[in-house]
């Protein structure tokens, strides 16, 4: 029986760090996002990194991405820039990218 309880722990730290993986993978590439936003944006240094921390922040409002579009497109439309939706969810795709590439090398 000892197996089968130690087979079920396994499972679960398994499943356990998976999602604590996607959870840092989600925050990684939000915060790359941010700072390729922050940077359409004028922004740079601390005020850069201040903007990708509420990007990341948004991303905690439901799962996916969309809380974090509609973050940034509100930035940008109250700065007045157009950037086609289609370009942002490229840079998204390119943030997620990366963010699984830096995170798989730690």
């Amino acid at each position: 029986m000892s197996q089968f309880k130690d087979r079920e722990n396994a499972f679960e730290k398994k499943y356990a760090h998976e999602e604590e993986l996607d959870f840092a993978v989600e925050a990684r590439c939000s915060k790359l996002f941010g700072l390729w936003v922050a940077e359409q944006l004028g922004l740079s240094g601390a005020e850069a990194d201040a903007y990708a921390m509420e990007v990341v922040e948004s991303n905690l409002e439901e799962p996916g991405f969309e809380d974090v579009l509609r973050k940034v497109n509100a930035d940008i439309d109250e700065k007045g820039l157009e950037i086609a939706d289609e370009d942002l969810r490229m840079e998204l795709d390119r943030a997620l990218i990366e963010a699984k590439k830096q995170l798989s090398n730690t």
